[in-house]
C-alpha cells in the first residue's frame, strides 16, 4: 500500500527545490511530488533527473506533478494530474500499467471521474486555506471529507484518498477518523526547523489505530 505521506515539493528555482526535497527525505519522508511550476521542459528535466537519483538512493518513490512527458522520459514512478492535466486514460497509453498515475479531485463527482479514468490514488482537497497554491477551491472541512467518503462507500470505490490542503499536526487524528488512506503536505515540512521529529510525530499519528 502506498505511503501514508506524502512531500509536495517547493521552491521558486531548481537549486531550492532540491534542497527542500534532500531535506524531507533526510527527515524520513519516503514519497515526494516534485511540483516545479512555469519552467522550462529544461529546467524541469534537470532536476528531476537529480530528484529521481536522490529518491533512488533513499527508497523513496518519485512523482512528478502533472507533466506526464517529463516522468515517462525520466522513468518516475509516477504522476500527479490535476483536473485540467492530460487524461488518466490517455496518461496510461504512455506510463503503462506500471506506473502510479495519482488525480485530484475537489468533489464527490471528480473523484467518481478520475477513479473510473484508472487512477491509482486521489489527493482530495483542499481540507482548509492553504498558501502554497493559487486559485483555491472551496474548502472542505473534516465534514465534507465524512461526505466524499461515505459516498465512496457506497459506490464500493476503495482508491486509496489522500487528503491535503494546510494540514496542521494537530488536524491528523480529525482527519484519519474520516477514513482518509493519508495527507499530503508541503508548506508544513518545508517551513519546520525540526522536520525529522514533525515528520516522526506525522508518523506516528498516520500509523496510529483509529477509533471511529
Amino acid at each position: 500500500m502506498f505511503n501514508k505521506l506524502q512531500y509536495i515539493s517547493q521552491g521558486e528555482t531548481a537549486e531550492k527545490q532540491l534542497y527542500n526535497i534532500h531535506q524531507a527525505l533526510d527527515a524520513g519522508c519516503k514519497w515526494i511530488q516534485m511540483r516545479f511550476k512555469n519552467q522550462t521542459f529544461e529546467n524541469r528535466i534537470i532536476l528531476a533527473e537529480a530528484v529521481k537519483n536522490l529518491c533512488e538512493e533513499y527508497l523513496a518513490t518519485f512523482i512528478v506533478n502533472d507533466d506526464v512527458l517529463l516522468a515517462h522520459k525520466i522513468g518516475a514512478d509516477g504522476v500527479h494530474l490535476g483536473l485540467t492535466d492530460m487524461n488518466i486514460l490517455a496518461a496510461r497509453a504512455i506510463l503503462g500499467d506500471t506506473k502510479i498515475i495519482g488525480a485530484t479531485a475537489n468533489t464527490f463527482e471528480d473523484l467518481l471521474l478520475q477513479t473510473k479514468n484508472g487512477c491509482d490514488y486521489i489527493g482530495l482537497g483542499p481540507f482548509q486555506f492553504t498558501e502554497t497554491k493559487e486559485k483555491l477551491s472551496p474548502i472542505l472541512g473534516a465534514e465534507g471529507y465524512v461526505s466524499i467518503l461515505n459516498k465512496m462507500k457506497s459506490e464500493n470505490i476503495t482508491t486509496p484518498v489522500y487528503a491535503i490542503g494546510g494540514i496542521t499536526l494537530e488536524n491528523i487524528e480529525s482527519l484519519m477518523k474520516t477514513g482518509v488512506h493519508g495527507i499530503a503536505v508541503s508548506g508544513m515540512i518545508t517551513k519546520s526547523l525540526q522536520k525529522e521529529k514533525l515528520v516522526q510525530q506525522l508518523n506516528d499519528k498516520l500509523h496510529a489505530d483509529v477509533i471511529i
